[in-house]
């Protein structure tokens, strides 16, 4: 007998009680009901008890003599009508064993996700009111000073506590060499200390780049033939990173991909003795399709040109590899790809290749694409939006730049 208790078919003519049979010198007893037979096999079994109500001592001193309380009766599932009687396969391994019960699915899940993996993007402008953005539903430019403090508010609330600056810069401000990017009293370094002192427990990344800046668009100073300047631009870029640690940012992040740039900052950091300040570089940025709708929310479209000067070429792979052993000998704490669900594999790439943390950008265009289908009833956005995100967490990514933040934590907080 392969278990203690099985079942065997009914017996005809026997309404109920015990019989015992002989099976290999051992006594089986069997309870018969109407419509199945429950069979212990035992050599000196006696008759179970039937009680209810027996103390703790009773059951304890039944266990010893013997006498054990009647099993639930064992049931086999119906089968659909008409399906085949099948010899069942030889298989030692059934993947699927580990997935028959949510209890087991859970606990042999392989990627988690949580408000603390989060990073949220926010754009600001110098007005007291918001701006809805139209190529990007739910999202505005907000008021520096009230918009701004009411989103970190209902961020934090749902447990995200990091978030990423990106202004909107007054056309009349924007110069060829983007000078407004190091002003201490400029939209950024005033943001920061605003949010610092509201929301001291939070963590502020800062963009470093020329663009929102920059009467051209680009993310350099760029030369009469319009070629993108690296050294003078890192020059700007240096004193950009170093006003916004000034201002209480704790991870500055360079998007700009001039070469050279993470080490520059870094040195400029430290000298000023910003030497907490972490650097989180833009590793993988590609020169993407997907940023349309962020330049839309930022105005800052090249007056000429493309970016792929600067920005990698869509197509290559193996390039990300000479930008991250760059970044990483340069002193960056936290490398970046960007876009992120396009990019899979080179998130993937940078994982399998670097001990720092990985971070993903999920980007405009990302999140429009799954907004508008959710609002055309295309797909279900709630369930999408966190199936691209947990994607984004396998794939390797310790933290996300992510639109969806705030509604993806209260899904979460839901949940919990």
């Amino acid at each position: 007998m392969a278990s203690m208790f099985s079942l065997v078919p009914y017996i005809s003519g026997v309404a109920g009680g015990t019989c015992v049979q002989k099976w290999r010198g051992s006594k089986i007893f069997v309870r018969k009901t109407q419509k199945h037979a429950v069979v212990r096999a035992c050599s000196e079994q006696k008759e179970p008890v039937m009680s209810k109500s027996l103390s703790i001592k009773e059951s304890e001193a039944n266990g010893v003599a013997g006498n054990f309380p009647y099993p639930p009766p064992l049931t086999k599932p119906a089968c659909p009508k008409g399906t085949p009687v099948v010899k069942p396969l030889v298989i030692t391994r059934r993947p699927r064993r580990n997935r028959k019960s949510p209890i087991l699915r859970s606990a042999f899940q392989e990627t988690t996700i949580s408000a603390a993996n989060f990073v949220l993007p926010l754009f600001i402008h110098e007005g007291e009111d918001n701006v809805p953005i139209g190529a990007m539903p739910g999202c505005n430019r907000l008021g520096w000073r009230h918009g701004l403090l009411d989103e970190v508010y209902m961020a934090r609330d749902v447990g995200v506590k990091s978030f990423v600056l990106f202004p909107k810069i007054p056309d009349a401000l924007k110069t060829p060499t983007g000078d407004e990017a190091f002003n201490d009293n400029g939209l950024i370094p005033r943001t920061i200390r605003l949010l610092k002192d509201k929301y001291p427990d939070i963590v502020i990344y800062t963009d470093v780049a020329l663009d929102p800046y920059s009467s051209d668009g680009h993310d350099g100073i760029v030369r009469e033939d319009g070629v993108i300047m690296n050294d003078e631009t890192i020059h700007q870029l240096c004193k950009q990173a170093v006003s916004q640690a000034r201002a209480g940012a704790d991870v500055v992040s360079p998007s700009d991909m001039m070469d050279g740039r993470v080490g520059a900052i870094r040195a400029a950091l430290d000298a000023d003795g910003f030497h907490d300040v972490s650097i989180m570089a833009y590793t993988a940025k590609y020169a993407s399709s997907f940023y349309g709708p962020f330049r839309e929310a930022l105005d800052s479209n090249p007056r000429f040109g493309d970016k792929k000067t600067y920005q990698m070429d869509p197509a290559n792979y193996r390039e990300a590899i000479i930008e991250m052993e760059e970044d990483t000998s340069e002193g960056a704490d936290i490398l970046l790809v960007k876009p992120g669900l396009p990019f899979l594999d080179i998130i993937s790439l940078l994982r399998e290749n670097s001990s720092l943390p990985i971070a993903a950008y999920q980007v405009s265009g990302e999140y429009s694409m799954i907004k508008a289908a959710g609002i055309l009833k295309m797909v279900d956005e709630e369930k999408v939006m966190m199936e691209s995100l947990l994607c984004l967490r396998r794939a390797g990514a310790n933290i996300i730049l992510t639109y969806f933040a705030r509604q993806a934590a209260t899904v979460l907080a839901g949940e919990k």
